[in-house]
């Protein structure tokens, strides 16, 4: 992905993902985005996705959102409406103003030995931070059929090092994008609270009635892969 924004020459860099179909007005809906806000620094649409050939249905009107104690709502593949603003977008589905993203890389501390999970979080948050809109529209579509990954994250399938990896990146790249006083009560909430991909202990306590074999060994992993995510905030702000 670094390797395509460092040679790409255009004005607009547009993403997607090996396993997506893109819409035949999908460029030319991006471009007419950009040509009508030129604060516009990144624009995301929906993706359609397809599990086995059945379409996963849904609407929700939040999306692409980091509610100010740190948790993030996706969302982007059941979004409906107008396009809104938007903190954070999805790989399948974005772009960006090659200027608004000018000394921006995806970060190499996220971990991962094939996709690195939540790789758009604090790409997206130092866009919005320089200044620049962004922006999603769920008009703007692709088909998205996930295909097999060919590391330890098997998609839909508990694996402890995937597990690890989603908490990990998650903490690092909100950490990164926080102020002092937002980042102690994210932290409270993470490891309270938490998320399903990533519980705290209150999660755990809620899991523990459906899958009451593995809720233990999530908690600890999450929590592990919390505590890991601060340390390596730590070095990337003890290093800039």
């Amino acid at each position: 992905m670094n390797t395509g924004l460092e040679q790409a020459s255009g004005d607009i860099i547009v993403l997607t993902d090996d396993d997506t179909v893109a819409y035949p007005d999908w460029l030319e809906k991006i471009a007419l985005h950009y040509q009508a806000n030129e604060r516009l620094g990144g624009l995301g649409g929906k993706d359609w996705v397809y599990h086995s050939g059945q379409l996963e249905t849904g609407r929700k009107n939040r999306v692409g959102q980091l509610l100010w104690f740190g948790r993030m709502i996706g969302n982007h593949h059941i979004g409906y409406g107008e396009a809104r603003q938007a903190d954070i977008l999805k790989g399948a589905n974005m772009s960006f103003r090659k200027k608004a993203i000018e000394g921006l890389l995806f970060d190499k501390n996220l971990k991962g030995s094939g996709a690195q999970v939540h790789m758009e979080v604090a790409f997206c948050l130092a866009v919005k931070k320089k200044g620049w809109e962004i922006i999603y529209d769920p008009n703007v579509c692709v088909n998205h059929f996930p295909a097999e990954r060919f590391d330890e994250d098997k998609r839909n399938t508990f694996h402890e090092a995937a597990f690890f990896n989603i908490a990990h990146n998650e903490t690092y790249a909100i950490l990164r994008s926080l102020g002092a006083v937002k980042r102690s009560v994210y932290l409270f909430w993470a490891l309270l609270i938490g998320s399903k991909a990533s519980p705290g202990i209150i999660q755990w306590i809620r899991l523990m009635p459906i899958d009451k074999s593995a809720a233990l060994k999530k908690l600890f992993i999450s929590l592990k892969g919390r505590v890991e995510g601060w340390r390596t905030w730590k070095l990337y702000r003890n290093s800039n």
